[in-house]
This record gives structure tokens, sequence and C-alpha cells, in this order.
């Protein structure tokens, strides 16, 4: 080699040498981070790739966070609740123990009543004070808003719902609701069993049987009045219908119904018409003209059983007990009662049952902020104005110099309006348990699941394999002292040329 004005050698050389350091640097970049992908220029689409596994990462981890504070949320609404029941627990006793009419004193059920005004006032109490972070859990700030509920529907409660802006919910009664029933034709307005022999009939329904026994020319009226002396012991009710008496269950559905036997038809006329009818499937209004049975052939019981409505909401069937319907979906869940004109007329209920305009306790329980990822469940107030039915009446009914009051007051009824606080608050504590259960505990434990799955995957793409970094970086500087050293040879080479000037 004769030239000197440019050394190749050494350009190669410091070229090799600045790769060597460059790969250097790289690898004490990475084994200083931790990370692999550190810019952009180390890897563009796994950079892309792991941005979005932080940010999906992120939200996970967020959505728990959620489902923790949602289920500190239920569980004070849950201890609410539980105080609750235990009240409506004493409130039962009370009014047990100050239905009798004899063995108690006036002073003593006053002071029965003192104590039930006490509770009445203390489960208000815990309906306006139980809250979280000052938001009243209990007095219905979480149920469900509505508008513009149709005539045909006598009470409904919605459990959740999830929507946006506003939802109608549509009810369409496909087949009537019926009690159980039959019509009993003697063909007067009074019975003649004959000289010396009785009618003796055993009446029955879902609560119960009873048996009795009429003599010769007692009326239909009175009859009828005898069997509804009984009704809350049998569940069966009686009127009188031209020249028969109508008996029907006290409640429309399939688990409800009316029972006849006959004991002794006695000498009952029996000239063709005389007997038990069936109602008319479509129209139970009124009798089919096919006698089941004459009283004398009736000695085996005879039973008619009533019928649960059929119907849709939201185009989705339901599930119906008596006059109300049910549907539980992802998106809604709601139990709709119907009058009872309204659950005998197939057809739509209304151009919509009702409207639900918001409300509702939300929890936002996935990373994606949108409909699938929320929940929503209905708390309905534990007010004492709201537990019980319309039907019945209400808890404050039982407060002083209220209907159902125990000194003046019916204390029947009062213990069915009892009966029903209890249910609906142990439907409410069983609808936030298996909240808590199923949707509460199923989405921490998914949501951790996928959390670790993602941070495993944004690993594998991100962080520095340091097994591997230590290597490339030994390598790396072994490369770089040699380049170093051989650039160091490079350069001195064209000395050489200076030899041959002597």
């Amino acid at each position: 080699m004769g030239r000197i004005n440019t050394n190749v050698q050494s350009l190669i050389a410091q070229r090799v040498l600045g790769q060597n350091q460059n790969g250097l640097s790289t690898s004490l970049e990475r084994l200083s981070t931790g990370l692999r992908i550190n810019s952009g220029k180390d890897d563009p689409a796994g950079l892309i790739a792991s941005n979005n596994l932080s940010a999906e990462i992120a939200g996970k981890n967020a959505a728990v966070s959620n489902a923790n504070r949602a289920d500190q949320v239920v569980n004070i609404a849950a201890g609410g609740i539980t105080e609750v029941s235990s009240l409506l627990t004493q409130l039962q006793g009370l009014v047990t123990s100050s239905s009798s009419a004899a063995g108690i004193s006036e002073s003593e059920k006053q002071a029965n009543q003192l104590q039930i005004d006490s509770i009445l006032q203390t489960i208000d109490r815990i309906s306006s004070s139980t809250s979280f972070q000052g938001v009243r859990l209990l007095n219905g700030n979480f149920d469900f808003k509505t508008s513009a509920v149709a005539s045909g529907v006598s009470d409904y409660k919605i459990n959740a719902a999830k929507f946006t802006g506003s939802t109608n919910v549509d009810v369409l009664v496909t087949a009537s609701a019926h009690k159980g029933g039959m019509f009993l034709s003697f063909g007067a307005a009074s019975i003649d069993t004959g000289t010396g022999s009785q009618f003796t009939i055993e009446v029955g329904g879902a609560s119960g049987t009873r048996q009795l026994t009429f003599s010769s020319s007692t009326s239909l009226t009175n009859i009828a009045a005898a069997i509804n002396s009984f009704t809350s012991i049998t569940g069966a009710k009686a009127s009188v219908s031209g020249t028969g008496i109508r008996l029907d269950a006290t409640d429309f559905g399939s688990s409800s119904y009316a029972s006849l036997r006959v004991v002794d038809a006695g000498n009952i006329a029996n000239s063709g018409q005389e007997g038990v009818y069936a109602l008319n499937s479509s129209d139970d209004a009124v009798a089919n003209t096919t006698r089941v049975s004459t009283f004398a052939a009736a000695s085996n019981t005879i039973t008619k059983k009533g019928a649960d409505v059929t119907a849709t909401i939201n185009g989705i069937s339901t599930t119906a007990t008596g006059k109300t319907a049910r549907v539980n979906t992802d998106f809604l869940d709601v139990e709709v009662t119907l009058t009872d004109a309204q659950s005998q007329t197939l057809g739509s209920v209304g151009s919509h049952a009702f409207s639900i305009t918001g409300g509702g306790a939300s929890f936002q329980l996935n990373g994606n902020v949108d409909i699938g990822g929320k929940v929503s469940i209905g708390i309905q107030s534990v007010e004492t104005t709201k537990l019980g039915t319309q039907a019945l009446g209400y808890l404050n009914s039982l407060a002083s110099g209220k209907a159902n009051n125990v000194v003046t007051g019916s204390t029947d009824n009062a213990q069915k309006v009892i009966a029903a606080a209890i249910l609906q608050t142990s439907s409410l504590a069983g609808r936030l348990g298996a909240f808590q259960s199923n949707t509460i505990g199923s989405t921490v434990r998914s949501l951790g699941v996928a959390v670790e799955n993602s941070t495993a995957a944004q690993s594998i793409i991100r962080d520095a394999d340091f097994a591997s970094e230590t290597a490339k970086l030994t390598r790396n500087q072994i490369l770089v002292s040699a380049s170093t050293n051989i650039l160091g040879v490079a350069n001195q080479s064209p000395q050489a040329a200076l030899q041959l000037l002597g």
C-alpha cells in the first residue's frame, strides 16, 4: 500500500467500531432500564402493542377497584337491610301478641303500639341514615325512576336495567290469568234437601278446607256467607249468581285453586241442571253448559286450578306467577303485576307499560367504558311508606291511629302487611347478596386473571431478557475493544509509506 490520503482500512474500522458501540449502548440501556423496547426505533410494532396492553391493564385495574368499591357500597346497604329485617320480625311478634281478644289488657295493647311506633320510626331512620360518602342508599336514591305508567299496571319492580337515555317497557298479554273456580247450580234461590236430610260439603282452596252443613230452605245468600266466613282459612270465596253459587279461589294463578267435595247431597233434586259446572276457559265470567258432576256424584273432590298470565316483556317470554310477569336478562330484570281486568285482556298493556327514565346503582366493571361493561341494580326504598303493597297497605298503616294499628285496627291485615314487607326486604337482601357473590365476585376474579395474562403478554413484548442481554453486552464489549485496537493498527499502516522516502 502506497497511498496515504485515503485510509480505507481506517474507515472500515471506524464504521465497525461505531456499530459495535451502538450495540454496546443498546445493551447497556436495556440492562439499566430492564426494558427491551425503550423507544419506537427498538421495535415500532412492539411499542404499539405494548402501549395498547398498558392501556388495557390500567382500565382493568380501575375496573377491579370499581368492583371492590361496589362491594363496599352493597355491604353497607345490606347491613341496613339486615337491621330492618330484624325490626320487622319484632313487629310480627308484637302484632301476634296483640291479636288476642282476651288475656291482654287495653294498656298492654297500647304499650305494644308504642313499641310498634318506635320500630316504625327506627326503620325510617335507618332508611334515611344508611349512606356511603353521604349518598343515602335505602331511601330510594338508587331505585329506578319511571314515568307514564299504564293504568293496567297495578305494581312493578325494576331489579336491574342497562340502558342509555331512557327505555320503554312493553308488556303484551298473550294468555289470560285466571282464578280457579266452578259454578254450583241449585236451580232455585234456596236449597231443598228434602225432609230430614242435610246438604254437607267440604270447601277448599290453597290455604285449607272446611266442612259445612246446610239444612233445607237455606238461601244461597246464607250459604255463600257461610263459605266466605272461612275464606281466610280456605283461600276460597263464594258469590251468588242467579240460581247458583260461584266458588272461586281468592288469588289468580296456577298455585291457587278452589275445590268442592259433597259429603252428603241429601235429597237435592236432580232435574238435569243441578250440579257442578266448570268455568269457561276463555271467559271465566261465565260457566260452561256441560255439567261436570251432579251433587250426588261429587263424593270425590273436584278441583279447579287457576292459570298464570302468559306475556312477553319487550318481546321476551316471561315467567309468571298469577298476575305478575317477570323477565330477567343481562339488560333488563323487571317484574310487572297487572290489574285483574288487564291480566284477562289479551294485547298490549297501554302504548307502553311504563318508561324507565333513569336511576339505579350503576357500576363500571370492565376496562372498556360501554354499556356491555356496565351493571346496574335497583335498590328499593325500605321506608315504612314503601314496604307493603297497594292492595294490602303499607307498613306505616300500623302506626297509632292508622287502619292497621293493634289497638283499634285490623291485626289480621297488619300481619299480612308485615309478611309482605318481610318478603320485600328478604328479596332485596337476596338480590344484593347474589350481586355481590355472582356479579362482583366473578368480575373481580375474571379481571384478575385478565390483568395477569395481559401483564404477561406485555412483559414478553417489552421487558428485556437479562440472560440474552448480558451475553450481548459481553460480546459487544469484546467487539468494541477489538475494533478500537484494529482502528489503531489501521491508523498506523500509512506510516509504512514513509519508508519509501528513505
